[in-house]
């Protein structure tokens, strides 16, 4: 299915208002039925799961769930903004970081406003703006797969863009935007056109050119960053995002979303955060030594990859990578499908070492026939 399918697809099953996660969902790319024991490398999901501080507060709430809580919503929010040292005012929580970016959508973009973004990313963002019938414009990508951001300013102001989306690193190039290209990017921003910064795989990034743009929401800049507890915290399930921006963009948001998540995702977040410290260096060493030690048999292979820095890998194929992909679904393996233009590349998520040594096998195997 072509990104401009999934999007026309999304849009007849679902209210233009809102596009569900599920319409997007990776797992539902996977046709069929797949071998028993198989192999999930194709969401970009943690499979640690929660931490277990987090399972902690869960079973501990359970009883209680049948409740609202809301009185809790508030110590919640202060708790969550002062581990990013932000105040409550400037955060949002939603169900996941789509709902943030959905809101964000809603918030600036218009018939009149469009979204600029760069291609190929992440493609919920602009398949909820085509659903409402707005202009997405598409800038490629530079030969280093990262944002050209020259080109996205410059498009931006002339097509008075109300929004650019920036995924950093990008999904599914895993690869990083340098700091100074987003200084830049900032620093020209075009009239009112805010810049969405997603940051859902900034703890898997080792390279010095990553930095959380973070900064320029304390400064006050027109930037809003989203964040996400499905990834390194291994809480894909959970429903659990957050953005960050100046107040008045943040209130602007607020309408596009609900107001509150399960309060048993609550817990768990509050129970992952009081152990942050511990829990995110050592799954950020586990997973970038696995990833580390798959680049390397690749590189011993001869197989080309784009050097990584998220918790997932884009491989060259060497020819067309389409019809490899049920290939190795067949053989209990299954990696991401197809991003146009790049279809000679295969999206791996890292898994565990386990999983990485079952990926090897028959990525092997597929790859040589």
């Amino acid at each position: 299915m072509t990104r401009r399918q999934l999007a026309a697809t999304a849009a007849a099953a679902f209210p233009a208002a809102i596009l569900t996660e599920a319409a997007l969902a990776q797992r539902a790319a996977v046709p069929g039925a797949v071998p028993a024991g198989t192999v999930f490398l194709n969401a970009n999901e943690n499979p640690e799961g929660p931490p277990q501080e987090a399972i902690e507060a869960m079973i501990k709430i359970l009883p209680g769930s049948g409740r609202y809580h809301y009185q809790e919503y508030k110590e919640f929010y202060a708790t969550v903004a002062q581990s990013e040292a932000m105040d409550p005012e400037q955060l949002l929580i939603g169900s996941g970081s789509s709902e943030v970016l959905q809101a964000a959508v809603h918030a600036f973009t218009s018939p009149t406003r469009p979204l600029v973004q760069v291609y190929p990313t992440y493609e919920s963002v602009a398949a909820v703006v085509e659903a409402l019938n707005r202009k997405v414009v598409r800038v490629p990508l530079t030969a280093a797969h990262t944002a050209d951001v020259k080109a996205l300013v410059e498009l931006s102001g002339r097509e008075n863009a109300g929004l650019i989306y920036l995924c950093n690193p990008n999904n599914p190039t895993s690869t990083v935007t340098p700091k100074k290209d987003i200084e830049w990017l900032v620093a020209n921003l075009p009239g009112d056109t805010v810049l969405l910064l997603d940051e859902a795989y900034i703890h898997f990034a080792e390279t010095p050119e990553m930095e959380s743009a973070f900064k320029y929401v304390k400064a006050g800049k027109n930037v809003v960053v989203t964040r996400s507890y499905s990834k390194i915290w291994g809480m894909a399930g959970l429903r659990a995002g957050a953005s960050y921006a100046r107040p008045d963009l943040t209130k602007r948001m607020e309408p596009f979303r609900n107001n509150v998540i399960s309060i048993v995702a609550v817990r768990a977040l509050l129970g992952g955060l009081a152990a942050a410290g511990r829990i995110l260096p050592a799954r950020r060493a586990r997973y970038n030594g696995v990833r580390r030690g798959l680049c390397e048999w690749l590189a011993a292979k001869g197989a080309k990859h784009i050097d990584p820095h998220a918790n997932f890998m884009m491989i060259d194929m060497g020819r067309d990578a389409r019809p490899l992909l049920p290939r190795m679904i067949s053989r209990g393996v299954a990696p991401g499908r197809h991003f146009p233009p790049m279809t000679n590349f295969m999206r791996v998520s890292i898994g565990t070492a386990a999983d990485m040594e079952k990926f090897k096998r028959v990525f092997w195997e597929v790859y040589q026939g």
